[in-house]
């Protein structure tokens, strides 16, 4: 596939990725540029991999029933831009160009409010497991494709500007495979 088919089109949309829309985003504050990908972690339940669970979640459909977890978590309205499934397909929720619910209380390099100025990207996986060569893949070339297009500056996991309440991506995470050959300033809070 080109890699311009990884570059977000005008609206926010990167044509390489499954459209699932979520309803659960809103508008940037005017004016605001996309700098910051933060990454982070997610398995429904947790440390369970392959199911549809995460879609439905950022849906809203999550069925409360369906597992005693899903109860705790179902009532929540979150999205991120991008999910990356273990076999690498992407799927995308909330166009580049929205704010999209991933971050919650945040901070980074003394701006708060990070859902404002940057782009989620949840990929599948928890704190235990080494994540898929084929998500490093994707997650290379979706990056490449949003910094082509946006003046993105930094990547950084959910823990690195949510320290008090997030572990993601874990510590399996392997930031040198994202940031080799990228112009990502730091990770460094």
């Amino acid at each position: 596939m080109s890699e311009l088919h990884w570059q977000p089109d005008a609206a926010g949309w990167v044509p390489a990725c499954q459209r699932i829309p979520s309803p659960n985003h809103d508008e940037r504050p005017a004016g605001t540029q996309i700098k910051l990908l933060v990454i982070h972690a997610i398995s429904l339940p947790p440390g369970e991999f392959g199911s549809n669970a995460v879609p439905e979640f950022f849906t809203n459909r999550l069925d409360a029933t369906a597992h005693p977890y899903f109860a705790t978590i179902a009532a929540r309205r979150v999205s991120a831009h991008f999910f990356i499934r273990r076999d690498g397909e992407v799927i995308q929720f909330v166009p580049c160009l929205s704010r999209a619910w991933h971050a919650g209380v945040s901070c980074w390099q003394g701006r708060e409010r990070c859902n404002d100025f940057s782009i989620g990207i949840e990929l599948e996986g928890d704190d235990v497991s080494d994540y898929a060569d084929a998500q490093y893949a994707a997650l290379r070339r979706l990056a490449a494709g949003l910094q082509a297009t946006y003046p993105i500056e930094s990547s950084v996991g959910h823990a690195d500007i949510a320290p008090a309440r997030k572990t993601d991506p874990g510590p399996h995470f392997d930031w040198h495979r994202l940031h080799a050959g990228m112009t990502f300033t730091t990770r460094e809070p």
